[in-house]
């Protein structure tokens, strides 16, 4: 018997053999995900349901990323109030109570209403510091280098807070909401102070305890190491973190599927095409796809491997384009 796309997509990330080569690619449904507020307006819900269903509908995944437009932005009360690293070390936890928590569990359960008993779904979930870009009114990219310099146990003690509401929230779409993991952004930070020793010291301790909560309700999450519109990623840094599988953007960092399966112990991966307007997956045709596709397996192999992309796709992208690589991974 053939596998379920459950089936078949645990047994990739599980490195065990597969019917064929499951895909995974997603987009988002707001215009402006990182500024929309889904607390102050509620119909970007409706907006961001719709958009998953309709992509559900339209294209069948093999599983499902979901997407928190609309809930990138962090509502704690005194964060408009930050100014130094001495303030942002006073913050305390909104708790896992908080409606920001509680509202996302139940974005969660309405879409697992939609595809839940089909297919596995994965919850976005950003690591503390790519929270506060979208959520300090006072940040700059220069401001978290500056603060550690000033006051770095502040720094941590406020890194914490939030990854113990980040936390507090990945273990509630899993355990309550019905995902079957998270799908857990981390990124380097651009200032060169931050060594991968102040990184070590300072932002992994938050990101090891959210994989640590969402490890403790399921052992099937997955970690995205960013590389947005060419960001580079020194991805030694993650080696050692406890994710099933690792998606980085290999156009950016012109590491392929099979040499970053090495470097990520075995562990399965996810992706190999380029994310942009630029990219082939947008502008290809069929054959040129279909080529790429086939091309990514020779060398990577079709075990403990996802075809995917580097990040999110443009929301205006041809789903033809997505299933010529379901295709060619099928053969």
């Amino acid at each position: 018997m053939a596998q379920s796309k459950k089936e078949l997509v645990k047994a990739a990330l599980d490195n065990q053999a597969v019917d064929r080569v499951p895909v995974g690619f997603w987009f988002h449904f707001l215009p402006s995900p990182e500024t929309a507020d889904s607390l102050a307006e509620p119909a970007n819900v409706e907006k961001n349901v719709a958009g998953h269903r309709a992509f559900y509908e339209k294209f069948q995944p093999d599983f499902v990323k979901i997407m928190t437009d609309g809930y990138f932005l962090y509502p704690h009360p005194a964060l408009a109030a930050v100014r130094s690293a001495a303030d942002f070390g006073r913050l305390q936890p909104l708790g896992a109570g908080n409606v920001w928590i509680r509202k996302q569990v139940e974005l969660v359960k309405r879409l697992q209403s939609i595809f839940g008993a089909e297919v596995l779904s994965f919850y976005n979930v950003f690591a503390p510091a790519r929270v506060l870009e979208w959520s300090l009114p006072a940040y700059t990219k220069t401001l978290l280098g500056d603060w550690i310099a000033a006051d770095r146990e502040a720094v941590k003690r406020g890194l914490a807070v939030l990854a113990e509401d980040i936390a507090a929230l990945s273990r509630a779409v899993i355990a309550e909401g019905g995902a079957a993991g998270i799908y857990f952004s981390v990124q380097n930070i651009d200032d060169a102070r931050v060594t991968k020793g102040v990184y070590a010291e300072v932002f992994a301790p938050g990101e090891l305890a959210i994989q640590a909560a969402a490890n403790a309700v399921s052992s099937y999450n997955i970690l995205h190491i960013c590389g947005y519109e060419g960001h580079h990623n020194d991805l030694s840094w993650y080696t050692g973190y406890p994710a099933k599988a690792i998606n980085w953007a290999v156009q950016v960092e012109k590491l392929p599927l099979e040499r970053g399966k090495e470097l990520f112990g075995g562990r399965a991966v996810i992706g190999g095409f380029g994310n942009t307007k630029a990219d082939l997956l947008y502008t290809g045709n069929e054959a040129v796809i279909k080529a790429a596709a086939r091309s990514l397996l020779a060398k990577a192999g079709r075990t403990g491997v996802i075809l995917g992309a580097d990040c999110t796709v443009p929301g205006d992208i041809d789903l033809r384009h997505l299933e010529w690589v379901r295709e060619a991974a099928a053969e």
